[in-house]
């Protein structure tokens, strides 16, 4: 495996700078007093990662919102890109932001440089397509490794289409199909149409019966919140411990265990699921849903 750790990490950060309609971070501003508990929250994850020399880590900031348009996000994903033992730094992105502070990344070892990635979605009714397509040219410049993502509404097959034909050929384009509308959502050929874009679409169309299931969760991956309440998933209420202040080894099953949940639909779930076989498929692109594409 290409990591000996996967940790999510999620601050108190709760805010965004787009407004879509269905998320209820887009509603809220977030206080300087907010803010400046997920920064300390932050920094106190980055320290614990550098002190973690003996064991190879790939770590993903999950937010409740859009991370990189604030600066402590910048210092703490280039800190960790600068640390040997840290094989992947990811951070879940829409792209709205000026991309000045990935300059620094310029200074660093190819290998190094190549350890931060990004997991960029694309809203179409947020951002023009010529606009995001810019951001991403941004990243292509710089030499950084990103995948891109959008749900797979009907209304948007057709900005699918047209982000594909014009990302870089090997950049993988994700959707994340439409499980709300339904197992009949999709009419005769609309999977077909996704799947020959995203050869893991139907991986992630459906919710994967996963109770009794082996998944690597609780051993090589883990949830983290900002005070370090420490969970197998995210989608598993029961605390295990605290990152801060128990022995991690301790804590962690030595190989997969039963998953207790009786579905799994999110990638950041499922994808541990032994039987997918996903983590090897993605390897040191997992944080950042970065599977190589042949164009």
């Amino acid at each position: 495996m290409a990591f000996d750790l996967h940790l999510n990490w999620r601050g108190p950060l709760a805010s965004c700078n787009y407004d879509c309609p269905y998320c209820p971070f887009a509603k809220h501003v977030s206080s300087r007093a907010e803010l400046e508990a997920d920064e300390a929250a932050l920094e106190r994850f980055v320290a614990w990662c550098a002190g973690q020399a003996h064991r190879r880590l790939s770590i993903l900031f999950t937010p409740w919102g859009e991370a990189l348009i604030r600066p402590h996000y910048h210092r703490a994903m280039v800190a960790l890109a600068r640390l040997d033992h840290v094989v992947a730094v990811a951070a879940q992105t829409n792209l709205a932001w000026r991309q000045g502070w990935l300059d620094a990344l310029a200074e660093l070892p190819a290998p190094r440089r190549a350890s931060f990635q990004l997991w960029t979605t694309y809203h179409p009714g947020e951002v023009e397509l010529d606009r995001f397509l810019e951001r991403c040219a941004g990243l292509d410049a710089r030499g950084l490794r990103y995948s891109v993502g959008v749900v797979g509404l009907r209304e948007h097959f057709d900005a699918i289409d047209a982000l594909r034909e014009r990302l870089a050929p090997g950049v993988y384009l994700w959707i994340n199909a439409y499980k709300s509308g339904g197992p009949g959502y999709y009419q005769a050929g609309e999977r077909e149409r996704l799947a020959a874009i995203d050869p893991l679409f139907e991986i992630n169309a459906v919710r994967h019966p996963s109770r009794g299931q082996a998944c690597a969760a609780g051993s090589t991956a883990l949830f983290v919140t900002g005070e370090g309440e420490l969970r197998r998933c995210h989608f598993v209420d029961a605390v295990l411990g605290n990152l801060y202040a128990d022995d991690l080894d301790a804590l962690l099953t030595p190989s997969s265990t039963a998953c207790p949940t009786a579905r799994c639909g999110c990638f950041i779930g499922y994808v541990h699921l032994d039987s997918l076989g996903l983590r090897q498929c993605f390897g040191d692109g997992l944080a950042g849903r970065s599977l190589l594409v042949r164009g």
